[in-house]
């Protein structure tokens, strides 16, 4: 029997050493006053504290905006899981999660940094109270005058508004945060001065205009739906794509980046065809213009309300009936570039190209209805999108075929000996180097170009436009014929060109 005896390496005999550290904590209190500065407004701040109680499966939210000139107070209770005394405090902890845990499809959160950054943007005292089912209550609160004095990362176990002890008992399970020391709200104010109280209560009027368009899918819901009160009145949700209403054009409706992005473009209805109220509260808290554009979901949760993304569209008067909803998942979070105060996304550089056709559409649609004053007839906006390339299935395996259905692919099979320009796009098919193009998108997402992007590439799109143009006129009007260019690949990203014709 043979013996085989370890093969020693020369590292053995130098194990690992570490190196000399040093512990730079940082200081509390300077990085509590850096969580005052990050940029929420008191609407974001309190929309913030409205995930948390979602997420924990709250059905009903009470907001209380409490008027005592400098000693006002806001609260929010819910009626959600509730936590202990451990579980507080962990909420608690700046960092209470990591961005890049895998986390459930219906959390709203993502740096659990929400809690704190949102509430010390407008208090200098937080105290979270809560229970869990058949437990008692239990309090922890940071003070930032503590902290200052002290600069030691420590909660205190005080609580100053202790009849909301019993709010939280009356509660099945759930959960109050308590916000004190106002002082960028009410700091100065007097308590007996009415146009201070009536500036404090606008404020409020504000967050309920916000909470209404943020989380108005939950608030419309039917299963599922969740209440949220403002001083005990109902918050109503602000729709902003006025469903059911007449005169609204059937959605663009699109799926993105393997289903995971999913797309619904709406064109409004022109004035002609609602009512004054509709009009009034259609315009949404920004008012027309400025609402018109992409409405951006994270787990049905609005992050961003009407804008384009920078894709190089401005707003404008005949384009404000324009609204296109975007859902994206939590996962998602990193590509799309999501900020803590959940008020920004940033589309990957995959998906520019096709937010940008999508965009193209549906402002077309929106400016044919506003200069048409609504009375575009119903044929005009049947047209769907007509893309070269189409994606399939064979063999539970996916390739790529070309569009046999494409304008300038059934002008050239209706002039050609169709067998063999079919021979030549089955070949082009089955050839697509889709590895290769796959590996240089990944490395180089950034780089691929338009369509015809050039001044050469432009004049060879503008003759192959005027001939489908042409075949398209022997069966349409001429306007008809253009709105079919605007939604046919790759016409639709010029509609500049589309107008010389």
């Amino acid at each position: 029997m043979s013996t085989h005896l370890p093969t020693s390496h020369p590292e053995d005999t130098n194990p690992y050493q570490p190196p000399k550290t040093a512990l730079a904590e940082p200081r509390a209190d300077v990085i509590f006053e850096t969580f005052r500065s990050i940029g929420y407004s008191l609407s974001m701040a309190v929309a913030d504290i409205v995930d948390n109680s979602i997420s924990a499966d709250a059905k009903r939210i009470d907001i209380w905006f409490h008027w005592d000139g400098p000693n006002s107070w806001i609260s929010v209770s819910d009626n959600g899981r509730g936590m202990n005394d451990a579980e507080i405090i962990n909420a608690m902890r700046p960092g209470s999660h990591n961005p890049l845990d895998v986390r459930s499809t219906k959390d709203l959160g993502r740096f659990g940094l929400g809690l704190k950054t949102a509430s010390f943007s407008q208090c200098r005292r937080l105290t979270l109270i809560s229970r869990k089912l058949d437990t008692n209550p239990a309090y922890w609160c940071w003070s930032l005058d503590h902290i200052a004095k002290t600069n030691r990362w420590e909660l205190i176990q005080e609580l100053s508004k202790t009849d909301l002890l019993n709010t939280c008992r009356h509660l099945p399970g759930g959960t109050v945060v308590l916000w004190e020391d106002l002082d960028r709200l009410v700091k100065g104010t007097d308590v007996n001065n009415s146009q201070h109280r009536d500036q404090f209560l606008r404020e409020a009027q504000i967050v309920k205009q916000h909470l209404a368009m943020v989380f108005h899918r939950f608030l419309e819901a039917q299963d599922n739906k969740i209440i949220i009160t403002i001083n005990d009145r109902p918050i109503a949700p602000w729709d902003p794509y006025l469903h059911g209403q007449p005169g609204r054009q059937a959605p663009v409706d699109e799926k993105l980046a393997g289903g995971r992005v999913e797309i619904k473009g709406y064109v409004l209805p022109h004035i002609s065809k609602i009512n004054k109220v509709i009009h009034q509260t259609g315009a949404g808290p920004a008012g027309w213009n400025a609402q018109q554009g992409f409405y951006i979901y994270r787990n049905k949760r609005l992050l961003v309300a009407g804008s384009w993304l920078n894709l190089g569209f401005k707003k404008e008067e005949h384009y404000k009936l324009a609204r296109i909803q975007l859902d994206i998942t939590n996962e998602l979070d990193a590509e799309w570039q999501i900020d803590i105060k959940k008020s920004t996304a940033r589309p990957p550089a995959s998906l520019r190209l096709d937010l940008d056709r999508l965009a193209r559409t549906v402002r077309v649609r929106a400016e044919e209805v506003y200069r048409h004053q609504g009375k575009v007839i119903q044929r005009s906006l049947v047209h769907t999108f007509v893309p070269v390339w189409q994606e399939k299935i064979r063999n539970n395996k996916r390739f790529y075929a070309i569009n046999r259905d494409h304008p300038s692919v059934k002008q050239v099979l209706g002039s050609t000996e169709p067998k063999h320009l079919t021979a030549l796009l089955r070949l082009l098919e089955e050839t697509i180097p889709v590895p290769l193009i796959v590996l240089s998108e990944s490395a180089n997402p950034d780089t691929q170009p338009t369509p015809f992007d050039t001044a050469e590439g432009q004049t060879d799109l503008l003759e192959s436009m005027r001939l489908v143009y042409g075949g398209l006129r022997q069966t349409m009007s001429p306007a008809e014929s253009r709105r079919s260019l605007h939604m046919t690949e790759p016409f639709c990203y010029y509609p500049h060109l589309i107008e010389q014709l």
